[in-house]
């Protein structure tokens, strides 16, 4: 029988056979939510996808901006639970369960897209037995496919000795189909250490099989889009930027999940600010590496100012997708002085009014009322009409009032997030969180640039629109219904944190600070000194 410390008792342990107070609650909301997008999507299969804003050229739309932003963000368990055990970085261990499950879920959740925008479910058999080896749509089945096996397979090796734990632990009023569960996962486990010896082979073989695996599906999605000649698309960046994408989003999902599951359990001690100083500095350098990307990506098309190109490139700069587009930029600088300014700010600015939560709330109120003036529906009409009654010379639409309205408008923000910056600057977690909110509304529109304004000006045909629908919104939300539902259950019955993990860093812990290095002789010394040139005042 495997014994466990009382503390991961109490905290990891004894949860699972208590219902949380909010359970049933945040359960029912997403059954409601994802029975509606059930219902939506037994309506567009009777009435076809007629029912999506999607035609003709524009066949691809909101379905294929969620499979590419779920895939994407799957990289979290491969970035945290294989890179980060291949380096040997031990603070990763609270946080590897957590990581692995995202990936799981997000594969699951991204796979329905396709099979939500083929219309006809059935199609997707032909993919395997009419596909092409020229075709990237090919090469993506079999890797996304590969992908999931080998990251539920990565997931459930390490569940197997907290299944074990659980089942030599459970309370004797656990409901008995939970304990059989346990004893089923466990495999016989009893801890002997050939068990111990091929669980570390197989977990070290399947961290190294899945980097590149988890690599190549986000570059073969890339290439969907890179091997064709629309506008905007045709690009050798494309695999680089989607991969740097991908971690980026997964980063941000993970440090959002990690968040929820440390408050809801309690688990300040284990999941502690350290996991996510060391995840942030990861954060900030894929936030770097993402705007270079983009940057590179929009300045060759913006010089070479081809035909078909350049209106794709205009629609997002200032036509019918600017909105999307600089809201994308603006979340991911957002995130980005989340997470750096804050650290630079002193932290007695007693004499400084800037740096203070109120003169932010100051300044973002004026960001906002200029931004109302300018961009009101009935303000800035309102305000022209009492000006031309007051005789007094203000005009709302000359080039000069509106780059005067922008610059107070970013001036606000700036200063306003200046005030913030002090107030941020001890709350580790709760800027993380702040920073993955816009980072992952930043990679969602990042998607829809790539996708949408390619599809409605495609190559030698006439533009076209595309709204999505009702029923595209409700499979949205659904999905994302979907993910959180399949979160909230696997970790309604299994620990949150890999305790074998947890207790095996612990040891490794206490077995490294009991290493004591015994300093060197005093002639050793003296012999370094002069080899280097330098003569230590003992002679």
């Amino acid at each position: 029988m495997l014994k466990v410390d009382e503390v991961y008792k109490e905290k990891l342990i004894k949860p699972l056979f208590q219902t949380q107070r909010g359970f049933y609650p945040a359960l029912l909301v997403l059954l409601l939510v994802f029975g509606f997008g059930v219902y939506m999507y037994v309506r567009q299969l009777i009435f076809g996808l007629g029912e999506t804003g999607m035609s003709r050229p524009a066949y691809w739309g909101i379905y294929m901006v969620n499979f590419i932003f779920f895939i994407g963000i799957s990289h979290a368990g491969t970035l945290i639970s294989a890179i980060l055990r291949v380096m040997g970085a031990e603070w990763r261990r609270p946080i590897t369960r957590v990581a692995e499950a995202i990936t799981a879920f997000a594969l699951i959740v991204g796979t329905l897209q396709i099979i939500i925008d083929m219309g006809r479910p059935d199609r997707l058999i032909f993919t395997l037995f009419y596909g092409r080896f020229q075709s990237p749509i090919l090469w993506d089945v079999v890797s996304v496919t590969m992908y999931f096996l080998g990251s539920v397979t990565y997931l459930y090796l390490p569940l197997i000795p907290d299944a074990a734990i659980l089942r030599d632990n459970c309370p004797e009023n656990a409901p008995r189909l939970q304990k059989g569960l346990y004893t089923l996962l466990a495999l016989g486990w009893r801890g002997t250490k050939s068990q111990w010896i091929r669980l570390e082979r197989a977990i070290a073989v399947m961290a190294v099989f899945i980097i590149p695996v988890a690599v190549s599906v986000h570059t073969i999605i890339s290439w969907i889009l890179a091997t064709t000649v629309q506008p905007g698309w045709h690009s050798s960046i494309f695999g680089p930027y989607f991969v740097v994408g991908a971690i980026f989003s997964g980063i941000g999902a993970l440090f959002i999940a990690m968040t929820a599951i440390r408050r809801a359990y309690g688990l300040e001690n284990i999941i502690g600010e350290k996991q996510f100083r060391n995840l942030g500095l990861l954060f900030i350098s894929m936030n770097a590496v993402w705007m270079y990307f983009t940057l590179a990506e929009h300045i060759g098309i913006a010089a070479g100012q081809q035909v078909e190109e350049f209106p794709v490139f205009a629609s997002k700069l200032w036509g019918e997708f600017s909105t999307g587009f600089w809201v994308m930029i603006a979340s991911m600088v957002i995130a980005f002085w989340v997470l750096v300014v804050p650290k630079m700010v002193p932290d007695r600015p007693r004499q400084a009014i800037v740096l203070q939560p109120r003169t932010g709330l100051a300044f973002s109120g004026g960001a906002l009322a200029v931004a109302a003036m300018m961009f009101g529906p009935g303000l800035a009409p309102s305000l022209q009409i009492w000006a031309d009654l007051s005789s007094v010379n203000l005009s709302f639409n000359t080039p000069e009032t509106r780059t005067l309205g922008w610059f107070l408008i970013i001036a606000g923000l700036a200063m306003a997030a200046l005030g913030f910056s002090r107030w941020l600057k001890h709350r580790t977690v709760t800027a993380s969180v702040i920073a993955s909110f816009f980072v992952l509304l930043g990679m969602w529109l990042e998607r829809w640039n790539i996708i949408v304004p390619t599809m409605t000006h495609p190559r030698l045909i006439p533009y076209t629109t595309y709204q999505p629908t009702l029923t595209e919104g409700a499979l949205t939300a659904a999905s994302f219904a979907l993910f959180m539902l399949m979160f909230l259950l696997f970790f309604r019955f299994f620990p949150a944190v890999s305790i074998w993990e947890i207790a095996e860093g612990k040891v490794i812990q206490e077995a490294q600070s009991k290493i004591v290095i015994p300093p060197p002789e005093p002639s050793e010394v003296g012999k370094r000194l002069r080899r280097w040139g330098i003569r230590n005042r003992g002679g």
